[in-house]
This record gives structure tokens, C-alpha cells and sequence, in this order.
């Protein structure tokens, strides 16, 4: 039988039905195999630097037998959604309100290769990403005009790539994203109530309870939520607490490498190499803000950065954009057991055999 399931940290519900699982129009059609670009027509690619803006940040060649000088390179977005220049101006539009487009908009080239994923990348190609994602937030958090800088990645077409060349990207926003802001409010009220980090508390609860643990580590879970919005939703957790990704070490990163590396390959073994949408969630920039002096006086205790990844193998229609919810087919318990018992080093399965029933 369908159930609803609340979120008490993104304040969100979800219908879990798992009796839909079978259904092959619940699910998206793999996307056509396409061509890798060659390093010539790849905009990407060592070499073809000028045909991007100029560069921001980059981290040096692994291996100088790849002919790059650099392993992962961060620039401005040629079609940027927010730009750097200007002040942030509020004001009133009759009942709505308008803040000028203020931001900073960078893509962040994973590795020089054309043809890789970040699913093929060894520990240490990821640990060099990892880096630069600490890097552009440290930077970026120097502006007081901006009040957050989100990291994400979208990997293929369905989930909103437009160059196969891997890489992520960040906007810095002179707001704090809606869903940031709910995790934020929700961390707050949890701890001014029980003095306790709410996600601290899901991780010990969700160890316990061993039925939606996907992976563990040492220093880190990965968990498919209770209330999980679409198929194989996946949280990575550090399982020591910690507010801000920015400070997190080098020692750390390399642990976050491993876990991603890992729920990366049994998610491509599982799904047959999906599209999806990968996002840091971190605290806000620390600047006080005019009215309100108090807003980060416990953001060191109460709220905890992760990862949240989504496979996007599912649609959302009418009744989702209506009503808010969301119907997921696939039940984070059984999402879970899939990943627990997929090989990472094993070959992507045929469609027969794929847990989504396409």
C-alpha cells in the first residue's frame, strides 16, 4: 500500500507507491548514446582555453604525460544566470519583491580528458574537485554582497547538461535558495528545542536502524531519506559534525572522495548509467545581515552540510506541480538494498534486469 511520508528537515511530503515501480512510463527512456567530443570541438578541453571566458582558479596536472597543465580549471559561465558586476539592490514591486541580478555564475572543469565521467574519476582526480569546490567558496565568500554560494552538477542531458565534457558548476545568489533557507530554519528550531543537530540525529537514528543505509564509512554515510522525493535520492553525510564544507580538510575531502566514488559506480551499475543532478549543501556566507544580528549565533552547532544526489529517472506531471508532493515508486528501503548489493566494478545491466523495471 502507497504512503506519505514527511520531511521534517526540507518540511516536504512524499507519496512512496511502491506499487507504480513497474510501470515503464514512471521512469524515463535512457538517454541515446552520443558521440564523445573530440578534444577539437570540445570547448572544454586543454588547449581550447580561449574559447572560454578567462580563468578563474585552476589546480595543477596530475600527470604531465595528459600534455594539460592543469587537472581541474574554474572560469565565469559565457551565459551567466547572475553577473558580478553591480550592487545589490531590494526593493518593492507592489506586493512582490525584486533584487537585482547580482552573483557570480563559474563552470568548474573536472579533469581535461573529454570522454570521462566523474564516475571513472580515481581519489585523487576527485579530491582535486573537491578542492577547488572548497576553494571557489572560500573566495567567493569574501564578497558581502553575496549570502550563498550553491555547487552542483548536472550529468547528461536530462538533468540539465549542455556539454558532455564533465564538469560542475556554482552560483553565488544575494539570497539564501528557499531550499537552503528551509533546511537552515528547521536545523535552527530543532536545536533551540533539544540543543542536538537534526542531522546528527537522523544519522544515528538511520545506523540503528541499518534499513536505509546505502553506504557507510568510517567518516561518512551515504542514506536514501525516509521521505525520499524520487527514486535513489541519496544523502552523503559527514558523520562528524560540521556546518561548513569550507572547512573541511584535506583528509576529509579524500574520505568524501572515496564514498562519492563509490555511490557513483553502484548508481551507473544500477541504473544503467542515468542522468543526474548532484548538490553541496553548506551554511550560508557568515555576513551579518541589516535587522537581523542573531541569525548565525548557532549555525555552528545546528546545522550540518551534505550531499544530495538525484538520479533523474522520473517525471514529475500535473498532480506533483499542483499539489507539491512528489510520487516516488521506488522506496528509500528498497532503493537502499539495490545500492547495497550493487557492484561498483560491475558492468552496467541490461534493461531486464534493471531494479526500475524499464
Amino acid at each position: 500500500m502507497s504512503e506519505l511520508r514527511y520531511c521534517p528537515i526540507k518540511h516536504r511530503w512524499a507519496i512512496i507507491a511502491p506499487e507504480r515501480r513497474l510501470r515503464p512510463l514512471e521512469f524515463l527512456v535512457p538517454e541515446p548514446a552520443r558521440l564523445a567530443p573530440t578534444p577539437e570541438l570540445d570547448p572544454f578541453a586543454p588547449g581550447n582555453e580561449d574559447l572560454t571566458t578567462a580563468e578563474i582558479f585552476s589546480l595543477p596536472a596530475l600527470d604531465s604525460r595528459s600534455g594539460s597543465r592543469w587537472q581541474v580549471r574554474v572560469f565565469a559561465n559565457k551565459f551567466p544566470a547572475l553577473r558580478v558586476e553591480g550592487d545589490v539592490v531590494r526593493e518593492g514591486v507592489g506586493l512582490n519583491d525584486s533584487v537585482s541580478g547580482v552573483g557570480a555564475h563559474e563552470v568548474i572543469v573536472e579533469c581535461p580528458e573529454s570522454n570521462r565521467s566523474m564516475a571513472d574519476f580515481t581519489i585523487a582526480e576527485l579530491v582535486k574537485v573537491l578542492m577547488a569546490w572548497r576553494a571557489r567558496i572560500e573566495d567567493l565568500r569574501r564578497d558581502q554582497r553575496l549570502r550563498y554560494v550553491l555547487i552542483f552538477k548536472n550529468s547528461g542531458s536530462e538533468a540539465g547538461a549542455s556539454v558532455d565534457h564533465a564538469h560542475s558548476q556554482l552560483i553565488a545568489t544575494p539570497i539564501i535558495p528557499s531550499v537552503v533557507a528551509q533546511e537552515i530554519k528547521s536545523s535552527r528550531e530543532h536545536f533551540m528545542a533539544k540543543e542536538r543537530c537534526i542531522f546528527c540525529d537522523l544519522i544515528h537514528q538511520e545506523i540503528e536502524l541499518g534499513e536505509r543505509i546505502a553506504i557507510e564509512t568510517d567518516s561518512f554515510v551515504a542514506l536514501n531519506p525516509y521521505a525520499s522525493a524520487l527514486p535513489f535520492e541519496t544523502w552523503i553525510l559527514p558523520r562528524r559534525h560540521g556546518h561548513d564544507f569550507a572547512a573541511t580538510d584535506d583528509a576529509d575531502l579524500r574520505g568524501l572522495a572515496v564514498i562519492l566514488s563509490d555511490l557513483l559506480r553502484r548508481i551507473r551499475c544500477l541504473l544503467e548509467d542515468p542522468p543526474y543532478n548532484l548538490v553541496l549543501h553548506t551554511s550560508p556566507n557568515p555576513h551579518p545581515r541589516p535587522g537581523h544580528p542573531d541569525d548565525w549565533s548557532t549555525i555552528q552547532h545546528d546545522f550540518h552540510w551534505h550531499l544530495e544526489l538525484v538520479p533523474r529517472i522520473s517525471r514529475r506531471a500535473g498532480f506533483e506541480w499542483g499539489s507539491g508532493y512528489t510520487i516516488n515508486p521506488t522506496a528509500p528501503e528498497e532503493a537502499a538494498r539495490h545500492l547495497q548489493e550493487a557492484d561498483p566494478d560491475g558492468a552496467v545491466p541490461s534493461p531486464a534486469g534493471s531494479p526500475h523495471g524499464v
